[in-house]
C-alpha cells in the first residue's frame, strides 16, 4: 500500500488537489426537516394516493452533500434539479433555466424559468450565481468541475451568464450534473465557504427530502409548489440497504415496491415482471496504482493485464448479464466500437518467476454492489494464476473512498459509469486518469494522457471529440493504468404489475420521478 500521492510540478486545466472524501457513519442523527413543499396528505396530483417504499444500495457517504455521490441519490430521488437535464442521447434539455445560447468563445448564457425552491424562496439569477460558487470552492470539488472553472453572474432577475476558464462547449450537459443543483440560500452554512451544504427542503425537485436517519433511512414528501408536472406519489419511504440480497428479498417479500440494483444472483429467484435489465455506460474496472508498490512497474501492470479473462467474469459472475471488456467505453456509449485505437505504448509484460517475486498485492473492492466481491475472487484467482500473492479487502464503500483516493490499495475494482458527470466521456477521463483529477484511484500522472485527454476537452465537434477521446482511451490502456474487466448492465427491481412510473435509465440519474406511482 502507498502514502498520500505527491502533486505534480506543474499546474494543468485538471487543478484539483486529490483529498479524501470524508464518510458518513451509520450513527449520524436524525435531521428533521420542515419545508413548505411537502405535503404528507396523501392527496393525489395526478393520480395514485400511497407512499412509495424503496430500498437504495448506497447509503449516504456526505450527509447528502450534494458535492460527492450522495448528489446521485438524490438525483435518483428526484429531490434536486439543475439548470439543465439530459436526456437518454446524452443531449442538454431545459430544467430551471427554459434556453440558453452562446455568448462569446467561453461564455453562455441562460434565462431561468418561474419557479420556486421547496421552502417558498424563488428561483433567480441571484440563487443559481450562489449555488455555482458554492460548489466551485467546495472541498472536495466536485467530479464534473475537475477539468473546467465557471464563474457565474446575474445579468437579470432571470439571466445568467456562466463563463468558463476555457471555451467548454459541453456546459449545457455539465450543468445537468447533480453535483451543480441548485438550491436556496437557506442550505449553506452561514459565513462558511466551501462549506456544509444541507439539500433537505431547499431545492426545487418534484419531491422534497424532509428526514434524513443517517445512513439507515430517509422520508420524501411530495413538494406540491413544484413548477412542473406534480408527483403521482404524495411520498416516498426510502430505506438504505447496501446488502443486494436483503434488497432482493425486501422485493420479494413485499416489503419494497422498487429495489435499487438487485444481484444478478438473486434475478432468477424474483418473478420476471419484477426484473427489469438495463443497459448501461457503467464499466467494471481493476485500477492499479501506478505511484506506489508492485504496479509503479509498468512491466508487472501489464502482467496483470494479461491475467484478466473478461469473459471468465461474464460467463461465471455475472452470468451472461454483462459484456466482455473492449475497452473503457462500453456498449453504453456505441458510437466507441467504431472509433476505438488499439492501445499505444504498452510495457512488455513481467514473466511468471519475476511476478512471483514480487511482494504481496492488495486487492480492494466494496459489497454496495454485490457482484464486486465475487468479481475480486476471480480476479485474484486469475492473478495468482500469474505469479502474484494477493491479499483481498472488502467493505462497505462509505468506509473506502477515501482511501482508495488516497492511494492505499495496490489494486481497486470499482464500477465505474462513465458518462455519469456530463453525458460525455472527456469527464471521466479528466477525473479519472490526469495528474491532477479528482477521482485519480490509479494515482496516474502521465504527459501524454494529460494533452491527449486535454485535446478531448478542447474539441469542437462531435466527430473530432469521439476521435480524441478514444485516442485518450488508448494513452490510458497503453499506460496498464486501469484494466476494464466488464462492461455492466444492471437490474432494476418492481414489479411492472404494481407500480408504473419507473425510469429505467442507462445514464443512472434517474430511479423514482414525479410519474412513479403505484396502481
Amino acid at each position: 500500500m502507498s502514502s498520500q500521492p505527491s502533486q505534480p510540478s506543474q499546474p494543468s486545466k485538471y487543478s484539483v488537489r486529490r483529498r479524501p472524501l470524508l464518510a458518513l457513519g451509520a450513527a449520524a442523527l436524525l435531521v428533521p426537516v420542515a419545508a413548505c413543499g411537502g405535503s404528507t396528505d396523501g392527496g393525489a396530483s395526478g393520480g395514485g394516493d400511497q407512499r412509495l417504499r424503496a430500498v437504495m444500495a448506497f447509503p449516504p457517504a456526505q450527509a447528502m452533500s450534494p458535492y460527492g455521490d450522495d448528489a446521485v441519490t438524490l438525483s435518483r430521488l428526484s429531490v434536486v434539479e439543475g439548470l439543465t437535464r439530459i436526456d437518454e442521447e446524452g443531449a442538454a434539455k431545459p430544467a430551471l433555466a427554459t434556453k440558453w445560447q452562446r455568448d462569446g468563445a467561453k461564455g453562455w448564457e441562460f434565462t431561468l424559468r418561474d419557479a420556486r425552491f421547496q421552502d417558498g424562496d424563488a428561483v433567480d439569477a441571484e440563487a443559481v450565481v450562489r449555488s455555482l460558487a458554492a460548489a466551485q470552492d467546495a472541498s472536495p470539488k466536485p467530479r464534473v468541475l475537475s477539468e473546467v472553472r465557471l464563474t457565474a453572474e446575474a445579468a437579470g432577475k432571470r439571466t445568467v451568464r456562466i463563463t468558463t476558464d476555457e471555451a467548454d462547449p459541453l456546459l449545457p450537459q455539465r450543468l445537468a450534473n447533480p453535483s451543480l443543483a441548485i438550491l436556496s440560500q437557506a442550505a449553506y452554512a452561514k459565513g462558511e465557504k466551501g462549506g456544509k451544504v444541507n439539500p433537505a427542503g431547499h431545492a426545487t425537485g418534484p419531491y422534497t427530502l424532509t428526514e434524513v436517519n443517517g445512513a439507515v433511512s430517509a422520508k420524501l414528501d411530495r413538494n406540491d409548489t413544484y413548477w412542473g408536472r406534480k408527483a403521482k406519489a404524495p411520498g416516498v419511504d426510502v430505506k438504505f440497504v447496501a446488502d443486494g440480497t436483503a434488497r432482493a428479498n425486501a422485493l420479494r417479500t413485499g416489503t419494497a415496491d422498487i429495489a435499487e440494483y438487485v444481484p444478478v444472483a438473486q434475478a432468477s429467484l424474483l418473478d420476471e415482471k419484477q426484473i427489469h435489465e438495463v443497459p448501461t455506460a457503467r464499466t467494471n474496472t481493476l485500477y492499479l496504482n501506478t505511484e506506489n508498490g508492485v504496479f509503479a512497474d509498468p512491466a508487472v501492470r501489464a502482467a496483470a493485464r494479461s491475467a484478466i479473462d473478461s469473459k471468465a467474469l461474464v460467463d461465471g459472475v455475472y452470468e451472461g448479464r454483462a459484456d466482455t471488456a473492449r475497452g473503457l467505453l462500453g456498449p453504453g456509449v456505441p458510437w466507441a466500437a467504431d472509433a476505438r485505437k488499439e492501445p499505444e505504448g504498452r510495457a512488455k509484460a513481467a514473466s511468471k518467476a519475476e511476478v512471483a517475486k514480487t511482494k504481496e498485492i492488495v486487492l480492494a473492492t466494496y459489497t454496495n454492489r454485490p457482484e464486486l466481491p465475487e468479481v475480486a475472487s476471480a480476479v485474484q484467482q486469475q492473478l495468482q494464476a500469474r505469479g502474484f500473492t494477493v491479499k483481498q479487502y472488502v467493505r462497505d464503500y462509505a468506509q473506502m473512498e477515501a482511501d482508495a483516493l488516497a492511494g492505499k490499495y495496490d489494486a481497486f475494482i470499482q464500477a465505474r459509469n462513465t458518462l455519469l458527470d456530463t453525458a460525455d466521456p472527456v469527464s471521466y477521463l479528466g477525473s479519472d486518469f490526469t495528474c491532477e483529477g479528482s477521482f485519480n484511484i490509479a494515482q496516474l500522472c502521465d504527459k501524454g494522457v494529460d494533452e491527449a485527454v486535454a485535446k478531448a476537452a478542447g474539441a469542437d465537434g462531435q466527430d473530432a471529440r469521439h476521435a480524441a477521446e478514444m485516442a485518450a482511451e488508448a494513452k490510458i490502456l497503453g499506460a496498464d493504468a486501469a484494466v476494464p474487466l466488464v462492461h455492466e448492465r444492471f437490474v432494476q427491481g418492481f414489479d411492472s404489475g404494481k407500480v408504473d412510473g419507473v425510469a429505467l435509465d442507462p445514464m443512472e440519474r434517474r430511479l423514482i420521478t414525479a410519474d412513479t406511482r403505484l396502481r
